[in-house]
């Protein structure tokens, strides 16, 4: 059974985090953890959830700014080491003992990028990571920086980062927001189910926070993530991206990694993993070539059996 909890994480200043969570699996089992990316929400990991409970705690939060999680106004507080932060916090909590690190973290497109960066700030975290085309940041940044066809690709990062986006994004019944499935691989796994989860999860109201300015709308969160990273394609000639340099801290992973890739990704493509192993020695990499960024609703059984091989690896 796959149920909702409220997790509230240790303070952190002026804050008191929380992050809703879709669990499963028996407590003291070890720790999955799932992070999703943008557009999605806990849910799209469900099923992923029933078919691992067996063994595992399975554990997929909304992340900070998602709906019924911690979603502060200010930008500055969706900044990757403040969000890591909450990561680091809830797999303390929710593994076995607070020093059991996770068994894997299972992450895709944004949850992936917190992900690297978690595996490389805290390896002591995790057993391993299991990554779902999201690519690693010190590859992205070169190719956002050097590549023409990466920075067309990627040029809907710059219109997310506009502020007050949010009515147009929102207009018509979330009508651009559909065009993010459909633009990057088609959408003919999209349900009317999943439609009703999805428009649920983009028009939710906030959770207010006491003493803290509370996001206005369910997609100012989500958003907060691009405006708050320096990785985008440059929009002018003094675009800090065009100078921006990561510390080795930032790029090596020194834990078994499982990458899961769908080639036919429009808006990452495959050439986005050409030379990982430089910053990933322990490093094993599965190709759908039919699936694209969306591989975990085209490919859910292809998925499920690269994920079960890597926690057997």
């Amino acid at each position: 059974m796959i149920s909702t909890e409220l997790v509230t994480l240790p303070a952190n200043g002026a804050e008191q985090p929380f992050l809703n969570c879709r669990v499963a699996g028996p407590k003291g089992a070890p720790l999955l953890l799932f992070l999703h990316g943008f557009p999605e929400a806990a849910f799209v990991w469900d099923e992923l959830l029933a078919h691992f409970s067996e063994h595992y705690r399975c554990v997929a939060p909304n992340l900070r700014g998602y709906p019924g999680s911690y979603a502060p106004a200010d930008v500055k507080a969706y900044r990757a080491q403040v969000v890591l932060g909450d990561l680091i916090a809830l797999i303390r909590q929710q593994a076995v003992t607070p020093d059991t690190p996770a068994a894997a973290v299972i992450a895709h497109d944004w949850g992936g990028a917190l992900a690297w960066g978690l595996a490389a700030a805290a390896p002591q975290c995790m057993q391993r990571l299991v990554i779902l085309n999201a690519p690693h940041p010190g590859l992205f940044l070169a190719a956002l920086r050097d590549d023409p066809t990466q920075q067309a690709a990627s040029s809907y990062m710059n219109l997310l980062r506009q502020p007050g986006i949010e009515p147009q994004l929102s207009a018509n019944d979330f009508e651009q927001m559909w065009a993010f499935f459909e633009r990057f691989g088609g959408a003919t796994w999209l349900t009317p189910g999943l439609r009703a989860q999805y428009r649920q999860a983009w028009s939710a109201t906030p959770t207010p926070i006491d003493g803290v300015a509370t996001a206005s709308s369910a997609l100012t969160g989500p958003l907060n993530y691009y405006r708050a990273s320096p990785l985008h394609p440059p929009s002018s000639p003094s675009d800090p991206i065009n100078t921006l340099q990561l510390p080795d801290a930032l790029l090596q992973v020194n834990v078994p990694t499982s990458v899961i890739w769908g080639e036919a990704d429009t808006a990452l493509p495959p050439s986005l993993l050409d030379g990982l192993e430089r910053h990933v020695p322990d490093l094993h990499i599965t190709r759908l070539p039919r699936a694209t960024h969306w591989l975990v609703h085209e490919a859910p059984a292809e998925v499920r059996a690269a994920i079960t091989a890597a926690l057997h690896r």
